[in-house]
């Protein structure tokens, strides 16, 4: 492996819009392309292979990789312009790398086949936004979206921390900040700590990881911020339940009266395969936090959440994951199989029945 095959491989992935890279010893790279996972016919990876990719990935980013790092997330951009996030890892005792492609324009939302009402979603003075989802299921998209939105349309100071920087922001009527966690500070909790004297508008956290962060953005939103943040959570419920759980048992009736109060929306996604299994498309659960769904979180009633979310939809243009699916399939967007694939729900087939 020299620089050139590396960049080659890379540049071919990123022209073909492969969504990830994987690169392992003893095999040959893999790329992801429409979510499934193909075997290239390139040569099978030694171990100098991939430690030379590891090295050249932190030689990109100034830094050496750690002699006693066992995973170790960083970022690599090709002199075209293209970007990757980067995580390193150990297995079965040699450097295993896969690289993610991150776009090389940051989408509307219309281009990305998002509900418009996440433009009214980013007018909130302050609180908390969270846009949640497995891995590889467009979070990081839909908030990199949701930011430039903001940054297009209103002149605020916005401050991201992100492990590594993903997209990369221009300003436009907003000012931008970009912080690198172990490259401009060194974790999220001393960066939130540091945003609040940065006259901020809103700050962007890339995950919510530990309690302290998650904290530490419920400060910020208490005290006036609009905050965003992701987690790897199925739906509303389950992030509130992976929120709250951080915490004690006799900090958490707090914490949700705390959440209750400050919790502006919850974007939650999956991507599914189109009909003809050419495209992923988003199917995405939009909550927005009425007074009623307030009481259910104070309360600990995560299960009557879906509920409001669905009788709210006209008024407050909302929807559940079940209501966009059936969308979808009525539209012939989707078939019922990837529907069904997708729902949580034992009854998807009854409520597109009876629609």
């Amino acid at each position: 492996m020299d620089t050139k095959t590396l960049n080659q491989i890379l540049e071919i992935a990123f022209a073909k819009r492969v969504s990830d890279i994987h690169f392992e010893v003893d095999n040959p790279p893999f790329f992801r392309a429409h979510g499934q996972l193909l075997r290239s016919k390139l040569a099978k990876l030694k171990p100098a292979d991939t430690e030379f990719i590891a090295a050249k990935i932190m030689e990109k980013n100034s830094r050496n990789l750690p002699d006693d790092f066992t995973e170790f997330d960083a970022s690599y951009a090709l002199d075209n312009g293209g970007r990757f996030r980067v995580s390193i890892f150990k297995q079965r005792g040699h450097i295993g790398i896969v690289m993610r492609v991150i776009p090389p324009d940051i989408g509307k939302f219309e281009e990305l086949k998002l509900p418009a009402v996440l433009g009214e979603i980013v007018k909130a003075p302050n609180g908390l936004i969270l846009v949640t989802g497995p891995t590889g299921n467009g979070k990081s998209t839909t908030l990199a979206a949701m930011i430039n939105h903001i940054n297009e349309k209103f002149a605020y100071n916005i401050i991201t921390i992100e492990d590594p920087i993903e997209f990369l922001f221009t300003s436009a009527k907003s000012c931008i900040v970009q912080r690198e966690v172990k490259i401009d500070t060194a974790d999220f909790s001393s960066a939130l700590k540091a945003s609040l004297r940065m006259d901020p508008d809103v700050i962007m956290v890339g995950e919510l990881r530990d309690v302290e962060t998650i904290d530490s953005c419920i400060k910020a939103s208490e005290t006036g911020h609009l905050v965003f943040s992701t987690l790897h959570t199925q739906n509303t419920a389950t992030t509130i339940n992976r929120i709250i759980g951080h915490f004690p048992p006799e900090s958490q009736e707090i914490m949700r009266h705390r959440l209750a109060d400050i919790l502006v929306a919850t974007v939650s996604l999956r991507l599914v395969e189109d009909q003809k299994g050419e495209n992923l498309i988003p199917v995405v659960e939009v909550m927005r936090t009425t007074t009623t769904i307030q009481a259910c979180i104070r309360d600990g009633n995560l299960d009557e959440i879906e509920g409001h979310i669905e009788k709210g939809a006209a008024q407050y243009q909302m929807q559940s994951m079940d209501q966009h699916l059936i969308q979808l399939c009525n539209n012939n967007v989707i078939t019922m199989k990837e529907a069904k694939r997708v729902s949580n729900s034992m009854d998807l087939e009854r409520k597109l029945t009876f629609t």
